[in-house]
């Protein structure tokens, strides 16, 4: 085996461990695009950015080379293209998977400087979008629980109750910003809401976080069910 041979099979082998890294984060967290998923953009975009440096190497080089970084870009279009299919809509009208698209996004540029050699690029970035997938949800939480804006999903035993509802809401200094009607349970007859608050109050700005005001809410009777979206 040459050198040049084996120096390939590190780069590909370099971007499947680290592209199998993040892929069992979001396998585990059961997100749409697992393993396996993480595994193939990260190879097919090393083998891309491989192909397209030995192509540079050869005679072809001579001949004019501009054209041949179009490969690169293709396979970061290619990419965004397929991690956009991680994207869903849920039945609350939300969409979910930005991170799993993004994560899948970046795991095609660390695939990409695999091939191209760039190991210590490679491995930090990896690493660092290790941490931001696992450390960074506990700071977003934190963050949303103590904002002043926050969405609700409602439940209500009938939609008369909606009224009250709302009365309520502005009793505990709570502005409602829009309200929705979710059209996805029309068959359940339940009555359901999508509504965006904003905290107006001084004191429940500075003592009630968003869990705290919602579990007072679904004391109400006629609350089926509420929680933060």
């Amino acid at each position: 085996m040459s050198p040049e041979t084996g120096e390939i099979i590190i780069r590909i082998c370099l971007a499947v461990a680290l592209s199998a890294v993040i892929g069992c984060e979001r396998s585990l967290k059961l997100h749409s695009a697992g393993l396996r998923t993480f595994m193939v953009m990260a190879t097919a975009s090393c083998a891309a950015m491989l192909t397209e440096r030995m192509l540079l190497s050869g005679d072809i080089a001579k001949e004019g080379s501009g054209g041949l970084y179009l490969i690169s870009a293709a396979v970061l279009i290619g990419g965004a293209s397929i991690s956009v299919h991680a994207l869903f809509r849920n039945a609350r009208n939300q969409i979910q998977g930005l991170t799993t698209a993004a994560a899948l996004w970046g795991c095609c540029v660390i695939g990409m400087a695999c091939g191209a050699g760039f190991y210590v690029i490679a491995v930090f970035s990896a690493l660092m979008l290790l941490l931001c997938l696992i450390m960074m949800p506990w700071m977003e939480d934190l963050l949303r629980e103590h904002a002043n804006r926050f969405e609700i999903h409602l439940e209500l035993v009938e939609s008369t109750y909606l009224k009250d509802f709302i009365t309520t809401l502005r009793r505990l200094g709570l502005k409602i910003d829009d309200i929705e009607l979710n059209r996805s349970y029309r068959e359940s007859k339940l009555s359901v809401y999508s509504i965006s608050l904003s905290i107006d109050s001084p004191e429940l700005k500075k003592y009630k976080s968003h869990s705290q005001i919602i579990e007072a809410l679904s004391s109400l009777d006629y609350v089926l069910h509420i929680e933060e979206m």
